[in-house]
């Protein structure tokens, strides 16, 4: 998605000092908030292993092989996104890509059936209600934009002001029929959001929190979540957003909380395009 930057725009108006420092001080609550919420995990991890609290059972070995397939079936679909880049995308991909994730999970849930984890419980599904999970979510979303916007336009600078949509906005956007912008408009904020954090902050952030710390597993979770939709321009930006994503999942114990904030994500995104006239480039 290509993000009108908050930080541009400052000698375009004559109130663009005041927006300036606005947009400062959005970035600078940006960064406070997320570093008090790193702080906090931290803070909790250290009390925890101080006292004699019982710890939820973890991720071992089988769940880790598991994990390295999923990781390799990951970098080869990427490879080959990579090598065939003048591929269209379509309606037809999009559902293929559906069938093939939601298969993936399937597979992923039963192996820890199997295994003997109450996926609920570990994923904290029932740990928050509806209307606090949909608030903190809406909150940390807004605090993360600052971060999502300042590095898309670091990005675009980089390219020269090279296109940063991924192809299903640019899909969304060239879409001549309502049947085609409703299946993507389900598949981005319904489907996508689901599927996406369950593999990379529920599994993968999951694995490799258990067994390299949580900062290397939210910065390898989220390189994978960034790399996984095969699209340089916006790689940057998508790193930031499953950052976010994952501390936000990490702090609250809930994976409900990281992917509404995908969902709402996706959806502010769709909006935007929708109604251009509203928003602006």
């Amino acid at each position: 998605m290509r993000s009108g930057s908050l930080f541009a725009a400052s000698g375009a108006v004559p109130g663009s000092v005041l927006g300036l420092l606005l947009s400062l001080l959005y970035l600078l609550a940006s960064v406070y908030v997320y570093i008090s919420l790193a702080y906090q995990i931290s803070a909790r991890t250290r009390n925890a292993s101080g006292g004699d609290t019982a710890t939820t059972r973890s991720f071992g070995l089988p769940e880790a092989i598991l994990a390295a397939l999923l990781i390799l079936f990951l970098f080869l679909t990427i490879g080959a996104s990579v090598s065939q880049p003048s591929i269209q995308f379509s309606a037809r991909n999009l559902l293929a890509n559906f069938l093939i994730t939601g298969c993936v999970v399937l597979v992923i849930v039963t192996f820890l059936q199997f295994r003997g984890f109450d996926v609920g419980s570990l994923g904290g599904f029932s740990k928050l209600s509806f209307i606090r999970t949909l608030s903190t979510a809406a909150i940390l979303l807004f605090f993360a934009y600052p971060l999502i916007l300042l590095s898309d336009a670091i990005t675009q600078r980089l390219f020269e002001g090279g296109s940063s949509k991924q192809n299903i906005v640019e899909f969304f956007s060239g879409s001549r029929t309502i049947e085609q912008r409703m299946m993507i408009i389900v598949f981005a904020v319904a489907i996508a959001p689901v599927v996406e954090e369950f593999l990379f902050r529920f599994f993968i952030f999951g694995v490799l929190k258990r067994y390299f710390g949580r900062l290397l597993g939210v910065a390898f979770s989220a390189l994978l979540f960034a790399a996984a939709h095969a699209h340089l321009p916006s790689f940057v930006p998508l790193f930031v957003l499953g950052s976010c994503f994952a501390i936000a999942y990490e702090w609250s114990g809930s994976i409900l909380i990281s992917m509404t904030m995908h969902s709402l994500f996706n959806s502010l995104t769709l909006t935007a395009l929708a109604f251009p006239e509203i928003f602006s480039p």
